[in-house]
């Protein structure tokens, strides 16, 4: 397929990257500093902002699905209004665009820890993650809202570290998948990729959330 991908650079974004050119994937990609990207086959790389709908529209044109695992960086002055305001923008691109297919890497915090309860209000959620945690529940809602797009989004478990690709998951939809014993249920970032990929290639997920952890 023809993959327009944003945010490639990052820690989710890298493996997506490296997982969609394993399978034969054309993949372009969107970015701030395209020097940033190394030249690979089946890669395209184009200078466009997440943050200008019209860039994005261009940029996305003519593919067959469009991935976003877009995060301002964490050095951001107010992470969670410009997080939103950059998939306000991503959102209206890919409508623009005519894309139907939009996948996208959500947050752990807006899965149900109980019945009513987000992970991120629960007491004693982190501090350092909560700005970007509600700002992935602000664009759970934004998606959530759409009735054109195919949309699907994956949330990370409590635990999203590195390591190898095992292929190996368990997957689900709003809440929060046990772990072994007292330990939170994790996932590489790599097998992350795998499950987004894999959704992709055998859509099941339709303007829905899911999850996937080991």
């Amino acid at each position: 397929m023809k993959i327009a991908l944003i945010g490639a650079t990052g820690f989710v974004g890298t493996p997506i990257l490296a997982e969609l050119l394993s399978r034969g994937h054309q993949v372009t990609v969107l970015a701030r500093n395209p020097a940033k990207l190394p030249a690979q086959a089946g890669l395209t790389v184009l200078a466009a902002s997440a943050t200008d709908s019209a860039q994005v529209a261009q940029a996305v044109a003519g593919h067959d699905a469009v991935i976003s695992s877009y995060n301002p960086g964490w050095n951001s002055t107010d992470l969670r209004a410009e997080t939103v305001a950059g998939y306000q923008s991503i959102i209206a691109g890919v409508k623009q665009s005519g894309v139907q297919r939009f996948l996208l890497i959500g947050g752990a915090g807006s899965l149900y820890v109980a019945p009513g309860l987000q992970l991120v209000d629960a007491p004693g959620f982190p501090a350092e993650y909560l700005q970007a945690a509600l700002a992935m529940r602000d664009v759970l809602n934004l998606v959530q809202a759409e009735t054109t797009l195919d949309w699907a989004m994956l949330s990370p478990p409590i635990a999203l570290g590195g390591g190898e690709r095992t292929g190996k998951f368990r997957l689900g939809q709003d809440d929060v998948l046990p772990g072994v014993g007292d330990a939170s249920a994790g996932i590489s970032a790599a097998d992350l990729a795998v499950a987004l990929v894999d959704e992709l290639e055998t859509p099941r997920q339709h303007q829905r959330r899911f999850t996937a952890a080991h």
